[in-house]
């Protein structure tokens, strides 16, 4: 809910802009919002879903960045730039009600201690037929675990049980942005014009969003099936042959 406050007062920034002193203010809050949301939602998600579909419900959130990403290219081809971030502002209104009408977190009601909260929000996303017993008894141990642990501290850093996923996580994130990802999203109209000579390079973006759809809905359904670690060895082969090909489309040019 608060982060839909800058995203909205952000677009608001672009959208009127006379300068672009009013455009870096813009996607300064933008980035500020979309950087709560992008660390909030996938928690959400992660805490509320049943434990045998949290692989697939996870990458759902990616999935509705990829058809966000979409819908927003295909917009682009129909209404100029101002237009664009107006419409920007109607998920956010719409956010901020419809946050009233989901509850909380059940994993962090208990780990706040408040049972009776929890059980019940718990109810309601499961629905109220269904028995919850055994997943609030779950639930109590994860947190009471959770609770008992004691604090890392950074000498604790040199056993490998805490550097070695600790390296895994940072390096996959890292690695995730320099392959230059959103280089290739923010300027992939660009890169079609001068590297491949295509006319209608607005049009091949939209492709690009539909591409990403598509391979996304499809990770979503083997992510539980295929496991995490096969898909991103798949992935990194097919982003490494893209770039390549985009490098050497820059270099015959």
């Amino acid at each position: 809910m608060i982060a839909a406050i800058p995203n909205i007062i952000g677009w608001l920034a672009i959208s009127f802009a006379r300068d672009s002193s009013f455009l870096y203010m813009g996607r300064l809050l933008e980035g500020f919002g979309v950087g709560i949301i992008s660390y909030t939602v996938p928690v959400y998600i992660a805490e509320i879903a049943p434990q045998n579909l949290r692989g697939s419900l996870g990458s759902v959130n990616q999935l509705s960045v990829t058809l966000g990403i979409m819908l927003a290219y295909l917009l682009g081809l129909f209404v100029e730039w101002r237009i664009l971030a107006v419409l920007g502002i109607l998920p956010c209104t719409i956010l901020i009600p419809g946050l009233f009408f989901i509850p909380e977190s059940p994993r962090w009601l208990a780990k706040m201690g408040m049972t009776e909260d929890f059980e019940t929000s718990l109810q309601v996303l499961r629905g109220f037929e269904a028995d919850i017993s055994i997943e609030v008894n779950e639930i109590k141990r994860s947190v009471a675990s959770t609770t008992r642990r004691t604090t890392i501290r950074f000498a604790d850093l040199k056993e490998r049980r805490y550097w070695f996923p600790l390296m895994v996580g940072i390096g996959l994130l890292m690695l995730q942005q320099l392959s230059g990802i959103n280089g290739v999203l923010f300027y992939s109209s660009t890169i079609f014009e001068a590297a491949a000579g295509v006319k209608s390079s607005n049009a091949a973006t939209f492709g690009v969003g539909a591409i990403q759809v598509i391979a996304t809905a499809v990770t979503t359904w083997l992510v539980d099936k295929a496991g995490r670690r096969l898909l991103l060895i798949v992935s990194s082969f097919g982003m490494t042959l893209s770039l390549l090909v985009v490098a050497v489309s820059f270099f015959l040019k």
